[in-house]
C-alpha cells in the first residue's frame, strides 16, 4: 500500500507539541515537552497506578472477504538527551576524534558558537515498525506478535567556529527501548454478502525500567506521539464516526485507548485509517497554504509566521541552535515570499454539511 498521501497528516501528529511557540529551550513553556500518544514503560506505569499508560489500543470495523489484507505501520517519536560541554584542552591529543567520553568534555547548559546558541536539551528521532501484510480470513480468532527493539545509541557532534576550530561538542544518547505489537482480528457477522471484521491492535511498551517513579528518565523510554497507519486491500474501513445505521451499535462497542481511529486520502474512500492520539475527524486535510510544520498544529500559520519575524536576534539565535526543526522552520519564515505570506491571508472556506441536517 502507498501511505504517502496519509503520512503528511501523519507527521502532523508525529510533531504536535514537539516545540511550542516561541520555539526556545528557555521558554518557560517549552521546559516539558507535550507528551501526546506516550506509551511508557510498563514498571512506571505500574508505579504511577497506570495514570501513565503502558499500552495503546485501536479497535475498527473492515468489511471484507476471503482476499482482504491489513498493512500497519507503527510511528512514534523516541526521546534523546543532548548534552552541550566545552572540549577538555587534552582532547586535541586524542588520536580517534569520533568518540568522545564523558572526561572528555565540560558539561554546560549552553554554549555560543558564532551567531548560534546551543543548549543542553531533548532531540527526537523518528521510529517505525512495519506490520507483514495480514489476510484477514486466515487469522480469525488469532493473536499476532511483532517485538521489536531499538538499541542504545551514543553520538557526538562537533560544532566548529568561524575558523573551522572545534570549540565544543553536542552528545546525543538515546537509551534502549523495546516493545511489542499485537494484532487480534475476529469476525462479528456476514453483512449483505460480506464479512465483518473487528481488527485489535496494542501496542505495549516492554522496556526494562529500574528508576521507580522518575518521570524525566521514563520519558527517554517512552514512545511517544505514538500513532498507527492502516491500510485495507480488497475491502474497506467503516467508519467509526458516522457508521452505517446497521453499524452503529457494533462501532460504539470498539474500545480504543488513548487514541481514535479516523479516515483518511480523498473524501469517499475507505481503504485508509489514521489512529491518532489527537481527535480528529474522518478526511482531515492540511490547508494547502501551509508550507511547513510550525508544531503548533491547532494554530494559524499567519499568526505563528508574524510572531517568528518579531523575535529578536538573540531569541532567533537560540531558535536556530535548539535543533534541525526549529532552525529549517526559520530560515523558511526569513525566506519567505510576500506573495506566500498574502496567500494565508483572509482565506474563506465552505463548512463541511452536517448530516444530520440533509
Amino acid at each position: 500500500m502507498n501511505f504517502e498521501q496519509v503520512e503528511k497528516i501523519a507527521n502532523v501528529v508525529l510533531y504536535e507539541g514537539y516545540m511550542l511557540y516561541p520555539y526556545r529551550p528557555s521558554a518557560i513553556k517549552n521546559q516539558q515537552r507535550w507528551n501526546f500518544g506516550a506509551i511508557y514503560p510498563q514498571k512506571f506505569s505500574e508505579a504511577q497506578n497506570g495514570t501513565d499508560t503502558c499500552l495503546m489500543q485501536t479497535q475498527c470495523l473492515v468489511s471484507g472477504d476471503e482476499n482482504t489484507t491489513l498493512d500497519v505501520k507503527v510511528r512514534f517519536l523516541q526521546y534523546m538527551k543532548r548534552q552541550v560541554g566545552k572540549l577538555n584542552s587534552d582532547f586535541s591529543d586524542k588520536t580517534d576524534k569520533n568518540s568522545i567520553a564523558d572526561s572528555d568534555f565540560q558539561a554546560v547548559q549552553f554554549l555560543e558558537v558564532g551567531d548560534k546558541v546551543f543548549q543542553t536539551w531533548q532531540e527526537a528521532v523518528e521510529r517505525e515498525i512495519d506490520l507483514p501484510k495480514l489476510k484477514l480470513n486466515k487469522l480469525i480468532g488469532q493473536v499476532q506478535k511483532q517485538k521489536f527493539t531499538f538499541l542504545v545509541n551514543q553520538e557526538p557532534e562537533f560544532l566548529h567556529d568561524e575558523g573551522n576550530k572545534i570549540a565544543g561538542v553536542i552528545v546525543r544518547k538515546q537509551q534502549t527501548v523495546e516493545g511489542e505489537v499485537e494484532t487480534r482480528i475476529e469476525e462479528i457477522k456476514s453483512l449483505n454478502g460480506k464479512q465483518l471484521f473487528k481488527i485489535t491492535i496494542r501496542i505495549l511498551n516492554q522496556t526494562p525500567f529500574e528508576n521507580g517513579d522518575d518521570r524525566d528518565e521514563a520519558l527517554m523510554r517512552a514512545f511517544v506521539s505514538t500513532h498507527k497507519i492502516l491500510g485495507i486491500s480488497d475491502g474497506e474501513f467503516v467508519s467509526l464516526l458516522e457508521p452505517p445505521e446497521e453499524l452503529s451499535k457494533i462501532a460504539a462497542e470498539c474500545q480504543n485507548i488513548g487514541t481514535f481511529p479516523v479516515l483518511v486520502g480523498e473524501d469517499g474512500t475507505r481503504n485508509r485509517m489514521l489512529s491518532s492520539p489527537i481527535i480528529l475527524y474522518d478526511y482531515p486535510e492540511i490547508a494547502p497554504e501551509s508550507m511547513g510544520d510550525f508544531f503548533d498544529g491547532t494554530e494559524i500559520d499567519e499568526m505563528l509566521t508574524l510572531r517568528i519575524m518579531t523575535l529578536t536576534d538573540v531569541e532567533k539565535a537560540e531558535m536556530r541552535g535548539a535543533d534541525e526543526h526549529t532552525r529549517k522552520m526559520l530560515e523558511r519564515t526569513e525566506t519567505m515570499p510576500v506573495e506566500q505570506m498574502m496567500k494565508m491571508h483572509g482565506v474563506v472556506r465552505a463548512t463541511r454539511p452536517n448530516k444530520e441536517n440533509e
